[in-house]
């Protein structure tokens, strides 16, 4: 019996409630759901590659399914050939993310016609929820509870508290 992989891509900088629907929908879709945790250094991080893993890793943990959690810095096809995906699954919150994802789908489509891409509509509650944001309303004081879960937050309030002194000083 063949194992089918589906690829979950992103740089989870911080993963969100939005991430992590995508995630648990994700898992029930295939056998085994690698979440490729990637760099993109235009993004400005705000945590390093491992400490997003260690985040992913301890999020994704009480979820059901075989769920890996990989970091990588190349192409995303090579990647999902590499784990050996048959699907790179991918999370839609609104009309302007379907632009970007569609021209993303027909590239990686491009490149290798055996891996489908799968798009997967964020729950409605979700659908505003993008980490850029979060990280923008936890610089500025505000509250991300609703965005991210409480180990999430107190991280990122932490790392905006070490920001915050480099930057005064």
């Amino acid at each position: 019996m063949t194992t089918r992989t589906g690829v979950y891509p992103g740089t989870f900088d911080p993963i969100t409630l939005g991430h992590m629907d995508i995630i648990r929908r994700g898992a029930k879709l295939v056998d085994r759901l690698v979440i490729g945790v990637t760099t993109n250094p235009s993004k400005n991080p705000m945590f390093t590659v491992e400490e997003r893993m260690e985040m992913v890793k301890r999020e994704v943990a009480g979820i059901e399914g075989e769920i890996h959690v990989v970091s990588f810095d190349s192409l995303l096809m090579d990647f999902a050939e590499r784990e050996g995906a048959s699907m790179i699954v991918r999370g839609l919150r609104a009309v302007a993310d379907f632009e970007y994802e569609y021209q993303m789908a027909g590239m990686n489509q491009q490149l290798n016609d055996r891996i489908e891409t799968v798009f997967l509509m964020a729950d409605v509650s979700l659908q505003p929820i993008a980490s850029r944001l979060v990280k923008e309303i936890a610089l500025y004081g505000g509250a991300i509870r609703k965005f991210v879960s409480p180990k999430v937050e107190a991280e990122v309030a932490a790392r905006i508290a070490v920001i915050g002194r480099k930057g005064s000083g």
